[in-house]
């Protein structure tokens, strides 16, 4: 796992000293070594800040070819690749690591951008093609590593963070069209708060000239269509049967390291199926951490100890307060360079922090399972027709109110029945939360940008023909839910951004793509059985977790809300940001209204103020990303003063 930049086609030459100012901002990505590689003109470079996990001794990156015309850097695992390795062997190719990172260069002149139905893991990687003159760039099909890039004139800038990009000279400026989308809960899978940098999206590659630069799509869900969802005649036993061996293959392949693998265990049945699962492979017990918070409701570390106990690994509590929450919460911001709708951000950063000074490189994740097995409550409620059982199910999950599950009383987003046939739940929950950020925001902004429907704007960018038409409803909400909330929240958000904060590689068993595959065809009643969520995956595993695990719940990793009628550090901290100039800089809230919003927040019941809670986050990683940033406050510039040499901003590419 490590920290990758790149920039082909630049105007001038470029500098190593600006080079490694661009990776000195992710060092924290690769802290052991750093590499670069310029191309014979200078106006091309790679660059690689590493993270040793496999082939230690000689791993480094940039990689060429033995013939010097093709030349990688790679961040993320690919797994089984020895079988890959000894293939291409076979077939002439000559390796100078025992890197898994190397597979990449030689798959790709073995077949071309087609290499990328050979690799099997998390990963983003450019390679920079000197014979014919362009840059190929891939993101793993669920965008479990990040990748950016930026247009500067003719050039291509690429970078694992957005921060390296700022250093090398893309300027900072708040994308408000992205911004309303992202504050709406309906991200954009290629778009960043930052006009002018863009993500690759999960299960695409670039392909970039000098002229040109196209986004090309190799992977899809790929959800069955009704009446053809394939091998029906199964029962139910070999269905449990298949997902187990599929799961159990994924979690082994990833035990797979030169270094120890620890895991991050919760109260739920995601985490502690992977520890179950892993323990059976592993030949001493493995290090498990769980956050421990002051507040019970919230407080899962009884629950992950017994598990750990039953699985014969060894537990570690992480105590995260809310003072620790307030402390380190600008840190937590200026890593993830996105919003924050909760404190469990900072908690996942105090997290990997703490693992990382147990002396563990690489962890288990449970991410995922939610995604492709229908976890979370609004899944339920989508399946549901009967109005007492939504009732019940709101009842059993307050804390999700106002976040997974709506209000009552707000109205579904305009025109999406019309669209889709139906609306899912997590749309609904979404537009009560845009509603309330909305009638916070300035009056010239909810004119101009707030007037958009940003559900529509989503879907107009959906293949509603190609992957939804004749699709189980429940199909189609997970797969509008993985294409918004999956790889920026779940796994950048609250995944690689926390963990390689503090050089912690994640590995997610539950995103193998050949598992994924087959859970798209599973039967919806085997994801959700009589309100049972994930039914398929506590089939698979009740023989390696708890009893206690495999009747609980799902209840999603929240931290707990900021307190406004006692001592609470994170209130604190809430109350001084919004009360200071910090909000006023932002071109996006009025502070009189936010501050009146302050002023109410005691006279609240509880249920209300836990509602308003994730709004308020929101403003307040506003103003830190602003304070981390300072991005400009314009709507953005023409894209025609990329191409003009600003007067020092271009310094860094000349020799």
């Amino acid at each position: 796992m490590c920290g990758i930049i790149g920039i082909f086609n630049c105007e001038w030459p470029v500098s190593r000293r600006w080079l490694s100012r661009g990776l000195d901002s992710i060092r924290h990505r690769g802290p052991e070594s750093g590499g670069i590689w310029l191309s014979r003109d200078r106006n091309s470079a790679l660059g690689h800040a590493r993270l040793s996990i496999i082939g230690l001794e000689n791993g480094s990156q940039p990689i060429s070819n033995v013939e010097g015309d093709c030349h990688v850097v790679v961040n993320g695992e690919f797994y089984a690749y020895e079988a890959v390795r000894r293939d291409l062997k076979a077939r002439g190719h000559v390796f100078t690591t025992e890197s898994d990172s190397e597979i990449a260069l030689h798959l790709y002149k073995e077949y071309g951008t087609s290499a990328l139905q050979h690799l099997r893991g998390e990963f983003a990687f450019v390679i920079h093609d000197e014979r014919n003159q362009y840059i190929f760039a891939a993101r793993d099909r669920f965008g479990i590593k990040p990748l950016y890039y930026a247009r500067r004139g003719d050039a291509i800038y690429f970078a694992s963070e957005i921060k390296a990009l700022f250093e090398l000279g893309i300027e900072a400026h708040w994308d408000v069209e992205a911004y309303y989308q992202r504050v709406s809960q309906i991200s954009l899978a290629d778009r960043t708060m930052f006009k002018g940098v863009y993500q690759i999206p999960p299960g695409h590659y670039l392909i970039g000239t000098r002229e040109t630069l196209r986004i090309i799509r190799y992977w899809d869900f790929d959800y069955p269509v009704d009446g053809e969802t394939g091998q029906r005649n199964r029962d139910e036993v070999e269905w449990v049967e298949q997902f187990r061996a599929l799961f159990d293959e994924s979690v082994r392949l990833r035990l797979r390291s030169d270094v120890e693998v620890g895991c991050y265990l919760s109260g739920g049945l995601d985490s502690c199926a992977v520890l179950g699962f892993a323990q059976r492979h592993a030949s001493n017990p493995i290090r498990a951490f769980t956050i421990a918070f002051e507040d019970k409701q919230y407080d899962e570390v009884g629950i992950a100890g017994r598990m750990a106990d039953f699985a014969g690994a060894r537990h570690f509590p992480v105590r995260v307060s809310q003072q620790d929450i307030a402390d380190n919460f600008m840190a937590a911001v200026r890593h993830s360079e996105t919003l924050f709708s909760n404190g469990h951000g900072v908690a996942k950063y105090l997290l990997s922090r703490a693992v990382r000074d147990a002396g563990i490189r690489v962890v288990y994740t449970g991410e995922g399972a939610d995604e492709i097995l229908a976890g979370y409550p609004h899944f339920r409620r989508d399946m549901m027709v009967s109005g007492q059982n939504v009732q019940e199910l709101m009842r059993r999950n307050k804390v999700s109110m106002g976040i997974l599950l709506p209000e009552e009383g707000v109205a579904p987003p305009e025109n999406i029945e019309r669209l889709l046939g139906f609306v899912p739940t997590w749309m609904i929950a979404a537009k009560g939360n845009a509603e309330r950020v909305k009638r916070l925001m300035r009056p010239e902004f909810r004119n101009g940008i707030g007037v958009r429907n940003p559900f529509e704007y989503f879907l107009a960018q959906i293949d509603l023909h190609g992957q939804l038409e004749n699709r189980d409803p429940l199909n189609q909400s997970l797969y509008l839910w993985s294409k918004v909330m999956l790889p920026e929240f779940s796994l950048n958000f609250l995944g690689d951004r926390m963990e390689m904060a503090h050089s912690v590689e994640g590995r997610v068993p539950f995103l193998d793509h050949m598992l994924v595959e087959f859970s798209a065809g599973v039967p919806v009643d085997y994801k959700i059985r009589a309100g049972v969520e994930k039914y398929i995956l506590r089939e698979a595993a009740k023989a390696v977790i708890t009893s206690e695990i495999y009747v609980r719940q799902k209840h999603p990793f929240l931290s707990p809300p900021a307190n406004c009628t006692g001592p609470d550090p994170l209130n604190e901290l809430i109350q001084d940001t919004l009360r200071s100039e910090m909000l006023d800089s932002l071109p996006f809230y009025d502070g009189e209204k936010v501050r009146r919003l302050l002023d109410e927040l005691p006279r609240m019941t509880p249920e209300a103020r836990m509602i308003h809670d994730s709004t308020l986050m929101v403003i307040l990683s506003s103003c830190l990303l602003q304070a981390c940033f300072s991005p400009r406050q314009d709507r953005g510039r023409d894209e025609s003063s990329l191409e003009q040499e600003p007067d020092n901003a271009a310094a860094h590419v000349r020799a």
